[in-house]
């Protein structure tokens, strides 16, 4: 079985990541798997990137385009939206390769047009990183449209101008005519897909994410705290997403609301944030705060987890996010709310805690009750690191695509 997995990046984002370790996965179980992509960086010869000239001139002008093209449209809320216009050489170089299956990843806007994904013909796998594929032009959202369908009369009051939306839907209807296996990382994504208006009859199956526990595994914390320069002895809970604090979605303001409930009753235990540098005027928390600054690479991670007590991640909306699966690999427990795939990481009580959705007092509570007990957060530690091992291992990961491969060649010839 020949796999061609396609996605923006191989390395770049929380979704490039994710569907790198799956490809890296798969060959290690001894799937001929290879990886197209528009941005390589990790330097793995198994992953290619644009190799002629007007390749590469496309991939670098393709996001300028699109951004002109959305300022046209007079539309609001652009700044998560892909409404996927622009046509790709991608569909005629797919279509002619020798691979038994094409591995959709994250593709939408910058890569693969609407259209592109609906004039694809090799039996297709698609794994949803986030909404946006049953959606209109959002990658999340907190409306149901998705589920009742694109309509003016359910259009939220804060879009205003062209319904931008409800017009990419439509040309998803219109141009995926033929049902590609879906593959989602969560339960919640999955039933999702399941209530869509536009993917309700396609077939879905859940697959989580791979984490290698050969290389993410714990480090001694009191190691890791001093290669970091981290205080040995004070409780530390550690916080982290792309853009730091400045994203709503990842919730930092109803962790800050939930610090505000600990404030003077939890002396000494630190913050740590990390995907962000110290701010010119920092915030006031509470509690000493360390910012991290960007961390790319596996092994400063896996050092920066196993130095924390805790991992918190108070996420609006999230789909299985890597960091709490990379947190539970280098034994660390993790504080979540009950939403997204959050569920599908944290064992409530025996890796971590989940917290009531958006209630600060329990998230707080969550806090409280991980940190105060020696004893319990060791056995959280233990239980977090053999959770990981068993729930998104290779075996399980492969077991899950290889069906959904098999599914997926089967269903062409019907």
């Amino acid at each position: 079985m020949k796999i061609l997995a396609i996605n923006l990046s191989d390395i770049q984002g929380g979704a490039a990541r994710a569907a790198y370790r799956i490809h890296q996965c798969l060959r290690q179980q001894g799937i001929d798997s290879s990886m197209l992509v528009n941005v390589a960086l990790s330097g793995d010869w198994t992953v290619q990137g644009p190799t002629v000239k007007w390749d590469k001139f496309a991939t670098r002008f393709r996001p300028h385009a699109g951004a002109m093209a959305w300022r046209l449209l007079r539309t609001s809320n652009l700044s998560l939206h892909s409404p996927a216009i622009l046509p790709s050489y991608w569909p005629d170089r797919l279509n002619k390769s020798d691979a038994d299956v094409v591995h959709l990843h994250w593709i939408c806007g910058e890569m693969l047009s609407i259209s592109d994904i609906g004039r694809l013909r090799k039996p297709l796998v698609w794994t949803l990183h986030d909404m946006w594929a049953f959606c209109g032009a959002e990658h999340y959202t907190e409306d149901f449209r998705w589920r009742d369908g694109y309509r003016k009369s359910n259009r939220p009051d804060y879009e205003h101008g062209f319904d931008l939306n409800c017009w990419t839907w439509e040309r998803k209807r219109k141009y995926w005519r033929r049902p590609m296996h879906i593959v989602t990382p969560s339960n919640w994504l999955a039933d999702c897909v399941r209530e869509s208006a536009l993917m309700s009859d396609w077939t879905v199956s859940v697959v989580p994410y791979f984490i290698d526990s050969n290389v993410w595994q714990p480090v001694d914390k009191m190691v890791a705290r001093k290669i970091l320069g981290l205080p040995q002895d004070a409780p530390l809970l550690l916080f982290g997403a792309m853009g730091g604090i400045s994203d709503p979605r990842k919730g930092f303001d109803l962790l800050q609301k939930a610090l505000d409930h600990l404030r003077g009753e939890f002396r000494g235990m630190e913050l740590v944030i990390f995907g962000q540098l110290t701010p010119k005027f920092p915030l006031d928390l509470g509690f000493p705060t360390h910012y991290m600054g960007h961390l790319y690479d596996d092994i400063s991670l896996s050092l920066l987890y196993s130095a924390a007590d805790a991992y918190v991640l108070p996420s609006r909306q999230d789909n299985l996010p890597n960091t709490g699966i990379e947190a539970h690999a280098c034994g660390t427990p993790v504080i979540g709310f009950n939403i997204g795939g959050v569920p599908d990481i944290v064992s409530h009580l025996k890796t971590g805690y989940v917290a009531k959705a958006f209630d600060p007092v329990d998230l707080a509570e969550g806090i409280r009750w991980v940190l105060t007990d020696l004893a319990r957060n060791l056995q959280l530690r233990k239980s977090a690191r053999i959770r990981a091992c068993s729930e998104w291992s290779s075996d399980v990961v492969t077991k899950g695509y290889y069906q959904a491969y098999s599914s997926a060649i089967s269903s062409q010839y019907f």
